[in-house]
């Protein structure tokens, strides 16, 4: 492991103890919001936790949802499963959001927007 690694994973864990309990602070607030208040003031941030899920938990591309992800990965198991759901819902909405979303993930990678940026030596 060299130094730029260490220094990445030193960083994103202080950045994580300060993002993780305002994340679990905005959860609630959707929640809250979502339940008494207007929902086009939480729409943004359940959109962000549905990347943030798709990234983490689906190893994803942190632009895209799990929607959009699963028709990517379509003949994945785990894919199915999140179609099959979704269009109970909406009839091909996983399809749908992927037209919506796959030309922000084409633009990400041709500018390498998913590549390390912390601990990078620039030389």
């Amino acid at each position: 492991m060299n130094k730029f690694n260490v220094k990445e994973k030193l960083i994103g864990t202080c950045l994580l103890c300060i993002i993780v309990p305002l994340a679990i602070i905005s959860y609630f607030f959707i929640v809250i919001i979502g339940i008494f208040g207007d929902t086009a003031r939480i729409r943004q941030g359940v959109r962000a936790l549905d990347h943030f899920v798709n990234a983490t938990l689906f190893n994803g591309y942190a632009v895209e949802s799990i929607s959009s992800h699963a028709w990517r990965k379509r003949d994945k198991k785990w894919a199915k499963v999140i179609i099959w759901i979704t269009d109970k819902f909406e009839k091909d909405h996983c399809k749908k959001a992927n037209k919506r979303e796959q030309i922000i993930v084409e633009i990400m990678l041709k500018k390498g927007l998913d590549k390390q940026t912390i601990g990078i030596n620039k030389n």
